[in-house]
């Protein structure tokens, strides 16, 4: 069988670069060519249509209203009060509805158009930030716990995951070339591409760091997550899981989400040898013929994990230890103030989405642009994105915190203090009307679902009730959707499959329960449920938990993904 034809784009790119110049240069239309479409991916952004105009357009004979995406490379989310105001003036000059908190740490900006493209990404690079390798089939943004209870473990994490990120970005020169004018040696061979070879990974590879007891990575969703083993407040090394993944096609069983399996401990000095080997394993071994079967989570069960496990030993040179016992408490945030055993304070804010803008819900914007030149001026602070969409305003001195609070308050930024934990909680991935794969409402529409689930379960007592809920326009499960206790994935407009009984800890998978149902029959579905929780739970069970207790639902046995303490 042939390879798929995005092996032929990326085997005939000349390291990335394709026609994307020409295409850039060509006035007559917004859109890029079709083979730059796939190659701008592994640049950091996505051609994208505004779907809600779509028909309109092609009435009227108008080509769609093209636009991009770009996105950010910011392992760990960590970004500066300078960084910020930069990307902010980026959201303000070329960008459309603010800037977004994506999932995996980093900023998207949408609406950017071709003609803006280039200045754009010039702009973000002036914040000593850059976008490649933020898509593709490569390694994506190395995501991190952000929201750490010993900040020194923080530090030391965050910065083997940055190096891992730079260890693992692609080496070919075409991004700086194209956005950059950085100019090439003439007659120059490309560059080589020791962990990637030439038509780099068989698809996307997403990779997470967690530190229990917090599971705010969803370290089990990842490809490739490491989880930090402490003692004594130092890190000693990390348990390797390998082969999670969210995504899935619709009545397709050849796809499935899965959580990672448990490969071993490592020390941290094997961490960026053993990383290399899972990459390099899945670039030879995955599969280059069917593309939704090549994530690593299929060669994985392909070849089976005892195979994959000598492959990594092979090629790092180094024997995995057994997995050392874990404990995660939850895989949210922990919202409000928190003080840290430096003396810092930390300051994690609830942004509904990871949508940045200013509107009813707060003046987001110019409130964390008040907040960044306050940081500046300080001479103090650093914010941090979270994998859950939200934002930590991170380091501060016991003198500064007051005057952040009092920002907070005046910009309308305190939600976090008043919001349910059903919304605390709650993820929801762009879709409509950008996202080309959509086909339901996610970010629009979770705010008036979260409105209506709330009067449901403040009808049975269960107001305060600690429950995620997720929603995802499609199976492909960028929102982590098969994580939530409850969770709506996208089927058709104003249509989901209701997914049900996950549990808080990202440690199993939920179980579909009704398929292809409207928000009337979600509702009507939840309700004795919500009734039955609060009549029959045990004391602190949770939803997800109560759920499979009750045989509501009966998640798929598969792999032991947590070494439980």
């Amino acid at each position: 069988m042939s390879a798929a034809p995005v092996e032929d784009i990326k085997r005939a790119s000349r390291g990335l670069r394709g026609s994307l110049l020409e295409s850039l240069a060509d006035p007559i239309t917004g859109a890029l060519r079709e083979a730059d479409q796939t190659l701008i991916k592994y640049h950091g952004s996505y051609q994208q249509d505004d779907r809600d105009v779509r028909e309109e357009r092609r009435v009227t004979k108008l080509e769609p209203a093209y636009s991009f995406m770009i996105r950010t490379r910011t392992p760990g989310g960590v970004l500066t009060p300078e960084q910020w105001l930069k990307l902010d003036r980026v959201a303000n000059d070329y960008a459309e509805r603010g800037l977004r908190i994506t999932t995996r740490q980093a900023i998207q900006f949408h609406g950017v158009i071709k003609t803006e493209l280039k200045s754009t990404m010039k702009a973000i690079n002036a914040a000593l930030i850059d976008t490649l390798a933020a898509c593709g089939d490569v390694n994506r943004n190395v995501a991190v716990a952000a929201n750490p209870l010993v900040s020194g473990l923080h530090a030391t994490v965050y910065a083997q995951a940055a190096a891992l990120s730079e260890h693992l970005l692609p080496n070919t020169r075409a991004y700086y070339e194209i956005w950059l004018d950085e100019e090439r040696v003439a007659g120059g061979d490309e560059a080589a591409e020791p962990v990637y070879g030439p038509t780099y990974l068989p698809r996307k590879f997403k990779i997470g760091f967690a530190i229990p007891p917090i599971n705010d990575v969803d370290v089990y969703a990842q490809d490739l997550g490491f989880i930090a083993i402490v003692e004594n407040d130092a890190l000693v090394g990390y348990n390797v899981v390998v082969g999670g993944g969210m995504g899935s096609t619709h009545g397709d069983a050849e796809t499935y989400p899965r959580l990672a399996d448990a490969l071993g401990f490592i020390t941290p000095e094997q961490l960026i040898p053993v990383a290399t080997a899972v990459v390099t394993a899945q670039r030879d071994l995955g599969n280059r013929t069917v593309r939704k079967r090549a994530r690593l989570k299929y060669t994985i069960d392909d070849h089976g994990l005892d195979v994959f496990r000598a492959e990594v030993e092979q090629r790092s040179g180094i024997t995995l230890e057994a997995s050392r016992p874990v404990d995660f408490a939850h895989n949210g945030d922990r919202f409000g103030w928190v003080q840290g055993e430096d003396g810092r304070a930390h300051l994690t804010l609830r942004v509904t989405a990871g949508r940045l803008q200013d509107g009813e819900a707060g003046l987001w914007q110019t409130g964390l642009r008040a907040i960044a030149e306050q940081l500046q001026s300080d001479g103090s602070g650093e914010f941090r994105l979270t994998p859950n969409q939200n934002l930590v305003i991170a380091a501060l001195r016991p003198d500064q915190r007051e005057r952040i609070d009092a920002l907070v308050g005046t910009y309308g930024l305190d939600y976090f203090r008043r919001a349910t934990p059903l919304a605390l909680n709650s993820l929801a991935c762009v879709a409509l009307p950008t996202c080309g794969l959509a086909m339901a409402e996610a970010e629009r529409y979770l705010p008036a679902l979260l409105e209506k689930v709330e009067a449901r379960l403040a009808r049975h007592g269960l107001r305060d009730a600690d429950i995620h809920l997720r929603i995802s326009g499609c199976p492909n499960g960028c929102s982590r959707p098969f994580l939530g206790e409850i969770a709506l994935v996208g089927k058709a407009p104003g249509r989901y499959n209701l997914m049900l009984g996950a549990d808080h800890r990202g440690a199993r998978l939920n179980a579909l329960y009704r398929e292809n149902i409207d928000e009337a029959q979600i509702l009507d579905a939840l309700e004795p449920l919500f009734a039955s929780y609060a009549a029959e739970r045990s004391a602190h069970e949770r939803f997800g938990d109560f759920l499979v207790r009750q045989n509501v639902v009966k998640p798929k046995p598969g792999p032991i993904p947590v070494v439980l303490a």
